[in-house]
């Protein structure tokens, strides 16, 4: 398939303000900032991904001579004069980013990237910003419900076949690894970001054969130290019964039906009898966390699960209402902060950076939304947004994906638990300095006249 630039992975009005902003000369410097209004109604708790994507969005972002092309030739641009397209042939993104980094917690109305640049360039890349960490930090969280349900026991991600096309599925696999997952089914997101990738065998297969055993031999002949059966092709007790009169040693049989728990409990009786107490059950079909929850309270002797459709599309909460929105511009020097006074959709000006407290014991405790230039509201706060990208280009080295899942699971560690379990509820405290809020009425007022 013909390779992308994603210049073009934007909403048109992004390219036609743009072209306003060069026609019109305006030059100013702003800033945007990237937020989520209100928590899905059964998460107490997102986790930041796609950070990493969107970075190298914004270093390698080039028009190509087939996007100008298609620009110059399409109606809305028909009166835009060339001095557009030829500065779009020159277009680099030179601007300031900072973020909270991936696998950190975050919270409604929190800032989570923050970009500064040129107001041509920082409008352009709003679509592909909130594309991406939308979707990456929706699967994330999902995961990171589902690993906790687990309570340490081995998530696979299985979604591919289910997410909504290739490119999200593989997507979807790399932040079910931040969330917490131990690997993913996902080839692709094995050779692209090193996911550890895991497989057992299809019904397809046991079905190709006349007998049921013969399956199983055959499959384990090949792949004779790493085989995990699928034996509920037919009837799962039966299998596990031949497995054991075969004299076979399969590392693991996965059960994908029926009553997970009753089966888990008669197939592991089976397998021990026989002499089979290293070979590890797997369950898959329809996990989510509430049903991972429910068996493991019913005592199941299920070593590990694959979770598939309900994780790589977040079934239950299947999008994620980030935002980016204008809170500065800077013309000659002079910065002036912006709000947005619509109902419900209020938003707080200037740049902002993001604080969280935590108790002698590590725990956090509450959050603090400040203007940028404010020092900690309390003393134990750390600030989240770090700077990761500076006239363009990158200011550390981007940390391994293995990295990342490891900080997630300290930081979900460190939440209170009553945000780490199942039951609705409110997330972390998360509030406004007093200056913040002075700021925001003044800039308000002066919008509205009042």
């Amino acid at each position: 398939m013909k390779s992308r630039s994603f210049a073009l992975a934007t909403d048109l009005y992004e390219l036609t303000m743009a072209a306003a902003y060069f026609c019109n000369d305006i030059r100013a410097v702003a800033t945007f900032e990237l937020f989520v209004r209100e928590l899905p109604a059964d998460r107490r708790f997102l986790l930041v991904a796609g950070i990493e994507q969107i970075l190298e969005y914004l270093e390698e972002l080039r028009f190509t001579d087939e996007d100008i092309a298609y620009l110059r030739a399409h109606p809305s641009f028909a009166s835009v004069p060339q001095d557009f397209f030829d500065y779009l042939e020159e277009f680099r993104f030179t601007g300031e980013v900072w973020a909270m980094p991936e696998g950190t917690p975050a919270f409604a109305g929190e800032p989570i990237v923050r970009v500064t640049a040129p107001i041509l360039q920082a409008q352009i890349v709003e679509t592909f910003l909130l594309a991406t960490v939308n979707f990456q930090t929706m699967i994330a969280s999902k995961a990171a419900r589902v690993v906790g349900a687990a309570r340490g026991k081995p998530v696979i991600e299985f979604g591919s076949r289910r997410a909504h096309g290739s490119e999200a599925a593989m997507y979807a696999a790399r932040a079910a690894y931040i969330g917490g997952c131990t690997g993913t089914s996902n080839v692709e997101a094995g050779l692209r970001f090193g996911v550890p990738t895991f497989g057992t065998i299809a019904h397809s297969w046991v079905m190709s054969f006349d007998d049921e055993l013969a399956a199983f031999e055959h499959f384990m002949r090949t792949f004779p130290g790493s085989t995990t059966l699928l034996i509920d092709t037919y009837d799962s007790v039966a299998a596990a019964r031949k497995i054991v009169s075969a004299g076979l040693r399969p590392q693991a049989v996965r059960l994908d039906s029926g009553d997970l728990a009753a089966l888990s409990r008669e197939v592991r009786r089976i397998l021990d009898d026989g002499g089979l107490r290293d070979t590890r059950i797997f369950a898959s079909g329809d996990l989510d966390e509430y049903r991972i929850d429910e068996l493991l309270r019913l005592g199941a002797p299920i070593d590990a699960f694959g979770v598939g459709t309900r994780l790589s599309t977040s079934s239950d909460a299947p999008n994620l209402g980030g935002v980016y929105k204008l809170v500065e511009v800077v013309t000659d020097h002079q910065a002036k902060r912006k709000v947005k006074t619509s109902p419900g959709k209020v938003t707080l000006p200037g740049r902002k950076q993001v604080w969280r407290a935590s108790d002698a014991s590590g725990t956090y405790t509450e959050d603090w939304i400040a203007l940028a230039d404010e020092p900690a509201p309390v003393a134990s706060a750390e600030p989240l947004l770090r700077c990761v990208l500076q006239n363009g280009a990158r200011t550390e080295r981007a940390p391994a994906l293995q990295e990342v899942r490891e900080r997630a699971l300290a930081n979900v560690a460190r939440l209170p638990g009553d945000l780490r379990c199942l039951e609705r509820g409110a997330g972390l405290p998360v509030r406004i300095t007093p200056r913040l809020a002075e700021e925001q009425r003044r800039v308000a007022a002066s919008c509205t006249g009042r």
